[in-house]
C-alpha cells in the first residue's frame, strides 16, 4: 500500500515535471487506437451482421419439413425476441387459362424481420418499400413469375382453391436465392389464407420457418437451446449461413478488421516500450539518491511499480474516453457511407482496451522498471554507472510473450497470428542486422565521408545500441502500416473483381441437346460474349471403391458430409476444364479424346467426403450405375455467378445418359428481346432474370469494403500517431549531442544537415527492410488467410517505403528542431536536470 501511494504522489511530480508525459501520451494514444479501431469496427461489424441477416429475413432462422411446435416462438418471446413464421412449398398457380408450377410463401405478420421487400404497385411505377407483408386476399408475385405467366396488376391469381389479387410485384426480397435449377415464378401471400387454399394436406412438401430477431446475446442464447434441441428434420440458420459470395466477404471484412487491431497492439508495444526505456534512464539519479537515503531493492520496486499501475489508470481512462468520442463522431460519418443504422457501441472493446493497456505496460514497460531496483548508490558520485539491468534475452522474451499473447487475442484466427508474430520476429532480426552493419560500415568509413554527412552518421556509430532499437522500431511500425495498406489493397481489388459490370444477370436452364446451337445463337445475337452451355445430368452416390455408401458411413464425418451423401447431385461432363473460376490443385485434367471414365472433383467437396485421387466413385443415374476414377481436384471460384458443378466427368463416362443444359450469360436491356424470342420458340427453356440478387450481392460487397476503406484510414491516423510518440521518445541523446555541438560553435544550418542525414539514413534502412517485410507477410495473409492469389502489389510497397523514408526524416526533424531554435545552454540544462 505504501508504494502505491509513494508511486501515486510520484506520478503527479514526474507529469507536473515532463517526466512522464510522453510515456502517458503514448499509452493514451495506444489505449485509443485499440479501443476507437474496437469500438468503430465492433459498430460496424454488427451493422453489416444485421445486413447479412436481411438475406435471411431476421437474425435466426428455424426450417422444418413438418409443423414447428407453438412453443418454440413462445420461448423466442419469453427472451425478448421479435418472432415471425412463413411457409413455403412447390405448388401450382393459375391465372386465367394458364398453369406455372409456383415456389409458394405465405406469410405471417412481422416478416420480414430484417430487411424488406421492394415492391411496384403500378406497371411501370418505382419500386417502393411496402410497410407490411401482404394482407389477407392479396398476393405478390415476382417480376419474372408474372411474366410467365402473363399476369397483370389487379388480375385474379388462383392459389389451390382460392382466388386472390395480384396487387404488386417484387422487384427484390429477404432470402432471395440464385437457385439455376429452379425457375419456377414465386408468390407470397398472407399465412391466413392456407386452409382456405386447401394445399396443407398429408404429404405436402412444405418447409415450415420460424424467424427471430432481437439482440445479439439474446439470439445467440436462443440458438443454442434451440440447437440443444433439434427435432429431425429441423434446420437452424444464422447470417453464417448465407450464400458464399456473402459470407466470404463478410468474414474477409472480420479478418481485415481483426489485423487492423494486430496494427493498432504492434504499435502500442512498440511506442509504450521506446517510452518506458527513455523514462528509466531519466529515474537513474532519483533511484540512486533514495538508494543512498536507505530504501531497499523491493521499496525501490513498489514505488516505480505502484506508479506505473496509476499510469496505467489515468492512461487507459484518458484513451477510453478518448476513444469512445472519436468512435461517437466516426459512427454518423460511417452510417451515412454505409446506408445503414450503426448499432449503439458495446463494453467489449472498452475492456479490450484496458486489457491491452496492462498488458502492454506489464509486457514492455515493467522489464526497464525492474532494473530500477540495482541502481547501485555510488551513481550519485559517478554518472557513468548503470543499473544492473535485466537481461536483454529476458526482458526481449517478455515482450515477445506478451505481444504474441496480444496477438492471439486480437486475431480471432490462430494461423493470422502466426502469420503476423513469425513475420514481426523475421522483421525484427533482419532490421537489427541490417543496423548493425550500418554502423559497422560506418566505422570503417566514416573518416571518407565530409560535412554534414560525417557527423550525422558518426552520430548513429556512437549511439550503436540506441541505433539498433530505434532502426527496429520504426522498421517494424512502418512494416505493419505498409502491411495493413498492402492486405486492405488486395481485398478491395478482389472484391471489385468478384462483381465486375458484366456478371452474369440471366441464367438460362433446361436447354435440350437439339436446342444448344438455337440457344447459343440466340444469345450470341443477344450481345453475350461468352455463350457456353453446360450439361448437366442428375445423380446419386452410390459406391466408393466399389463398397456402396449411404448417409450412416459418413457419421463421423459431420453433419455436411451427411447431407451430401444423401443428396442428389448435378453432374456435368466437359472435354476441357481449363476456366478461370476453376483452378487445377491436384492431379491432371484428362485429354480431350480421353476414352477413359474420369472424374474431377472440387476440393472442399472431396475433403468433406475423404476422397483423395485415385479413388472410384460410382453414382447411381436413371436406374444405373456410372462410376469413374478421380484423376484431379479443383479450386472453385463459386462467387464468379457461373454454372460451377462439385463433380465433372470425362464426356465418355455419362456417353447415352439423358442430359439437359444451363448457362449464365450477362444481357443487357437491349438484348433481352432476343433472350424472349428463344423462350417463345422453345417455351420449355426458363430464363432466370438475376440483376435484383446480383444488385443485393453488391450492395452487401460494396458496404463491407467501405467499412474496411474507413477503418483502415482510422487506424492508419492512430498508428502514424502512436509512431511519432516512438520516435518522440528517443531525442534525448541527439538533443544532447545537438546542444554540445551548438556550445561549440556548430550553426543551425550544420544541425539541420546533420540530423537530416541521419534520419534519412534511419528512414532507408526501416523503410527498405519494411517494405519487402510487408510484401513478404502481405502475400502469405492473403493466400493462407483471405484465400486470395499471392500478389504483391510492389508499387505500393516501394511507394511505402519512400513514404516510410520521407515520414521518418521529417517527424525526426520536427522533434530536433527545439535543439536548433533554443540556445545551447537551455537545452543542455534542461537534459541534465
Amino acid at each position: 500500500m505504501i508504494g502505491f501511494r509513494l508511486g501515486g504522489r510520484l506520478l503527479r511530480r514526474d507529469l507536473r515535471s515532463g517526466e512522464l508525459r510522453v510515456l502517458l501520451a503514448a499509452l493514451v494514444l495506444a489505449v485509443m487506437a485499440v479501443s476507437s479501431v474496437g469500438f468503430v469496427t465492433d459498430r460496424a461489424g454488427r451493422a453489416l451482421d444485421l445486413q447479412a441477416n436481411a438475406l435471411l429475413g431476421g437474425d435466426a432462422v428455424l426450417r422444418a419439413d413438418a409443423p414447428i411446435d407453438p412453443s418454440v416462438r413462445a420461448e423466442a418471446a419469453e427472451a425478448g425476441l421479435s418472432h415471425t413464421a412463413l411457409m413455403s412449398f412447390p405448388s401450382m398457380l393459375r391465372v386465367g387459362e394458364t398453369l406455372r408450377l409456383s415456389e409458394l410463401r405465405a406469410l405471417d405478420d412481422g416478416y420480414p424481420l430484417r430487411g424488406g421487400f421492394r415492391i411496384q404497385r403500378e406497371a411501370g411505377g418505382p419500386g417502393v418499400v411496402p410497410e407490411a407483408s401482404p394482407r389477407p386476399g392479396e398476393v405478390w408475385l415476382s417480376r419474372a413469375g408474372a411474366s410467365q405467366l402473363d399476369a397483370k396488376l389487379g388480375d385474379p391469381v388462383f392459389v389451390g382453391e382460392r382466388e386472390l389479387r395480384l396487387s404488386a410485384l417484387v422487384l427484390d426480397e429477404p432470402d432471395a436465392v440464385v437457385d439455376y435449377f429452379n425457375a419456377a415464378p414465386k408468390a407470397f401471400f398472407h399465412i391466413d389464407e392456407i386452409p382456405a387454399t386447401g394445399l396443407e394436406q398429408f404429404g405436402s412438401r412444405i418447409t415450415y420457418r420460424v424467424v427471430v430477431a432481437g439482440e445479439p446475446a439474446a439470439v445467440e442464447r436462443w440458438v443454442a437451446a434451440r440447437k440443444a434441441g433439434l427435432d429431425r428434420g429441423q434446420r437452424l440458420e444464422t447470417a453464417a449461413d448465407a450464400r458464399p459470395e456473402i459470407r466470404r466477404a463478410l468474414d474477409r471484412a472480420d479478418r481485415f478488421l481483426g489485423l487492423a487491431a494486430l496494427v493498432s497492439v504492434v504499435l502500442a508495444g512498440i511506442a509504450i516500450a521506446m517510452a518506458a526505456r527513455r523514462h528509466v534512464e531519466h529515474q537513474l539519479d532519483g533511484c540512486a539518491v533514495m538508494r543512498c537515503m536507505g530504501a531497499s531493492q523491493n521499496t525501490l520496486l513498489a514505488i516505480y511499480a505502484g506508479e506505473l499501475f496509476w499510469l496505467g489508470v489515468l492512461g487507459t481512462a484518458l484513451g477510453l474516453l478518448l476513444a469512445y468520442l472519436t468512435q461517437a463522431l466516426l459512427a454518423g460519418w460511417l452510417a451515412a457511407q454505409l446506408g445503414l443504422a450503426i448499432p449503439a457501441a458495446g463494453w467489449l472493446p472498452a475492456a479490450q482496451g484496458l486489457g491491452v493497456a496492462m498488458a502492454v505496460l506489464l509486457a514492455f514497460a515493467l522489464p526497464p522498471i525492474l532494473a530500477l531496483r540495482k541502481v547501485p548508490a555510488m551513481r550519485v558520485l559517478r554518472r557513468d554507472l548503470d543499473a544492473a539491468s535485466v537481461p536483454a534475452w529476458l526482458s526481449a522474451a517478455l515482450g515477445i510473450v506478451g505481444l504474441g499473447a496480444l496477438l492471439w487475442w486480437k486475431a480471432g484466427d490462430p494461423k493470422l497470428a502466426v502469420i503476423v508474430l513469425g513475420g514481426i520476429a523475421l522483421t525484427l532480426v533482419a532490421l537489427a542486422a541490417l543496423a548493425f552493419a550500418l554502423i559497422f560500415v560506418l566505422r570503417r568509413s566514416r573518416r571518407h565521408l565530409s560535412g554534414i554527412w560525417r557527423y550525422g552518421l558518426a552520430s548513429l556509430g556512437r549511439r550503436s545500441a540506441g541505433s539498433v532499437v530505434q532502426v527496429s522500431a520504426l522498421g517494424l511500425g512502418l512494416m505493419v502500416v505498409l502491411l495493413l495498406t498492402l492486405v486492405r489493397t488486395d481485398l478491395l481489388e478482389r472484391w471489385r473483381e468478384a462483381l465486375p459490370a458484366d456478371a452474369p444477370n440471366r441464367f438460362l436452364i433446361n436447354i435440350q441437346p437439339h436446342q444448344v446451337e438455337d440457344a447459343r445463337q440466340a444469345l450470341l445475337a443477344a450481345g453475350a460474349t461468352d455463350a457456353r452451355l453446360h450439361p448437366m445430368v442428375r445423380g446419386r452416390l452410390a459406391t466408393v471403391n466399389g463398397e456402396a455408401v449411404g448417409r450412416a458411413d459418413y457419421a463421423d464425418r459431420g453433419p455436411r458430409a451427411q447431407r451430401l451423401a444423401e443428396r442428389e447431385f448435378n453432374l456435368s461432363f466437359t472435354d476441357a476444364l481449363e476456366r478461370p473460376d476453376n483452378a487445377l490443385v491436384a492431379g491432371q485434367y484428362w485429354a480431350a479424346d480421353s476414352t477413359a471414365a474420369e472424374l474431377s472433383v472440387e476440393e472442399d467437396f472431396a475433403r468433406a467426403l475423404g476422397w483423395e485421387l485415385g479413388d472410384v466413385v460410382g453414382f447411381e443415374i436413371a436406374g444405373s450405375e456410372v462410376s469413374g476414377t478421380i484423376t484431379s481436384l479443383r479450386r472453385v471460384d463459386w462467387e464468379s455467378f457461373r454454372p460451377n458443378f462439385f463433380v465433372v466427368m470425362s464426356p465418355p463416362t455419362l456417353q447415352g445418359f439423358p442430359a439437359s443444359y444451363i448457362s449464365a450469360v450477362h444481357v443487357e436491356a437491349a438484348g433481352q428481346q432476343q433472350v424472349d424470342g428463344l423462350v417463345r420458340s422453345h417455351p420449355n427453356i426458363s430464363v432466370i432474370d438475376v440483376d435484383a440478387v446480383l444488385a443485393q450481392v453488391r450492395r452487401t460487397a460494396d458496404q463491407v469494403a467501405t467499412s474496411v476503406e474507413y477503418v483502415f484510414y482510422f487506424t492508419l491516423g492512430a498508428g502514424l500517431l502512436v509512431l511519432v510518440a516512438a520516435i518522440s521518445a528517443t531525442q534525448d541523446e541527439r538533443l544532447l549531442e545537438g546542444g554540445v555541438m551548438r556550445a561549440f560553435g556548430a550553426t543551425r544550418r550544420q544541425l539541420r544537415g546533420a540530423h537530416l542525414a541521419e534520419f534519412a539514413a534511419i528512414g532507408l534502412i526501416a523503410g527498405a527492410t519494411a517494405a519487402f517485410a510487408a510484401a513478404m507477410i502481405s502475400g502469405l495473409i492473403a493466400s493462407q488467410v483471405f484465400d486470395l492469389p499471392w500478389r504483391t502489389d510492389w508499387s505500393v510497397a516501394l511507394g511505402g517505403a519512400l513514404v516510410g523514408v520521407l515520414g521518418v526524416t521529417v517527424t525526426g526533424l520536427l522533434a530536433t528542431r527545439s535543439v536548433i531554435a533554443a540556445p545551447p545552454a537551455v537545452t543542455l540544462r534542461a537534459l541534465q536536470a
